[in-house]
Formats: C-alpha cells, sequence, structure tokens
C-alpha cells in the first residue's frame, strides 16, 4: 500500500470518526444518553451498523470517546482563560478559570451533561476518561500550589476525626500541599460543578435571577474557601 493511499485512508477514517460523533450529539441533544444507539447513529448517516462498528465496537465505546472529548474541551476552555491571565495573582487566576467552566457549561449545556448530569445506565465510564476529566482540577490545584508556595494560603484546621481521610487524599491528588489545602480544594471543587450545574439544569429559576455577578461572588467566596486571600 503506498504512503498516498494509506493517508487517504487515514484521513477518511478521521471524518468518518468525526461524522459519528457530531451525529451521537445530535442524538444526545435530542433525546439524551441513555437512548443513544449506534444502530440509529449509523442510520441517520446512511451506514449499514457493521460499518459503524468498525469505529467504535459499542454503545458505551462510543460514549466514553464524547466524555473524553466533552472534558477535554472543557479542560481546553478553562486552560486557554487561565493563559491570559497567568501573571495575575491567584485569586484572580481561580475566578478566572471557574468562570470559563461556567461559560463553557451554557455554551455546551448536553455535553456539560454528559460529564455531570445524571449516570447513564447501564454505563460505567472506564480509567482513560480519568486524564481529561482532570484538567479543571489540576489546573486550580496548580492556581493554590502557586499561592502556597507564595505568601502562603490560609485554610482553618482539619477536625481530628477527618485528617486520615484527608492525607490519604493529598498523597493521591498533590502530596507537596498540606491535606487540610486538599480537602479545602475537593470541596470547592465539588462546589463549583453543582454552582454550574444548578444554572445549568434550571434549580436557579425563579431564585438567582441575575446570574453572572452571583456567580463572580460566589466563585470568589469558593477561592476564600481554600485560602486564596484578596491581598495575594
Amino acid at each position: 500500500m503506498s504512503s498516498a493511499t494509506s493517508g487517504a485512508r487515514a484521513r477518511a477514517r478521521v471524518e468518518v470518526t468525526a461524522a459519528i460523533k457530531d451525529e451521537a450529539r445530535r442524538q444526545l441533544a435530542a433525546d439524551g444518553a441513555a437512548r443513544l444507539s449506534l444502530r440509529a447513529v449509523a442510520r441517520e448517516l446512511g451506514m449499514v451498523s457493521s460499518a459503524l462498528y468498525r469505529y467504535f465496537p459499542s454503545r458505551d465505546d462510543l460514549l466514553t470517546a464524547l466524555i473524553i472529548d466533552a472534558y477535554d474541551s472543557l479542560g481546553a476552555a478553562a486552560e486557554e482563560a487561565h493563559a491570559e491571565v497567568a501573571s495575575a495573582r491567584p485569586l484572580r487566576r481561580w475566578t478566572v478559570v471557574c468562570e470559563a467552566v461556567r461559560s463553557w457549561a451554557l455554551a455546551h449545556p448536553h455535553e456539560y451533561t454528559l460529564i455531570y448530569g445524571s449516570p447513564v445506565p447501564g454505563y460505567s465510564a472506564p480509567a482513560s476518561t480519568i486524564e481529561a476529566a482532570s484538567r479543571v482540577g489540576l489546573l486550580l490545584i496548580g492556581i493554590v500550589r502557586d499561592a502556597h508556595q507564595g505568601r502562603g494560603v490560609a485554610v482553618r484546621p482539619l477536625p481530628t476525626g477527618l485528617r486520615p481521610e484527608a492525607e490519604r487524599i493529598a498523597a493521591d491528588l498533590a502530596p507537596d500541599l498540606p491535606p487540610a489545602v486538599i480537602m479545602a480544594m475537593v470541596a470547592a471543587w465539588a462546589q463549583l460543578f453543582g454552582l454550574v450545574g444548578f444554572e445549568v439544569f434550571g434549580q436557579f429559576n425563579r431564585v438567582v435571577e441575575d446570574r453572572s455577578p452571583f456567580f463572580s461572588y460566589a466563585a470568589t467566596q469558593l477561592a476564600h474557601g481554600v485560602g486564596l486571600l484578596e491581598q495575594e
């Protein structure tokens, strides 16, 4: 096989894979992840099911690809926003990343639902999703690490009973940071996506109407919770 033929086949595979994913995303938006069907995707693309299975052997393989794409898209949006303020103080960098997460979620509600909504019945995300899923969290940890290595962070001491769990989590995520800082980070991470989820899923309707300034306030409170102060 010539290199030209091999290259053409590789390009064709990339194009067909992208078309499959695009149609799957359309179906996610229309029907939800639980109803995603390889046969339906193939039908809409004018393919026989057996041909599609050469690209994605099962529905779960297609879901995994979509999940990784969504996490990577979110991570890239957060990282690009952070790059624009990389020389700013940690508090500013933190809030910019949080704002980028919110903006991405509002622009991609169905993809956000896929990664942070209700679990898909019968599907268990494999370890291959972890790297992409970690991008935002690692970015926030990096901001807090910079603050800790500079002026330090102000975090309340841990309750005695929580310390073993805090030490375990710190050893996994960032052994160079105090366990109290890591536990505050885990709490802030959960609260960040809870705030975003409330907005995406309509839980703030008739409660919080002016949402942009509210989110800015909430993101700053999360920063304070992990010890990032105004004078940082």
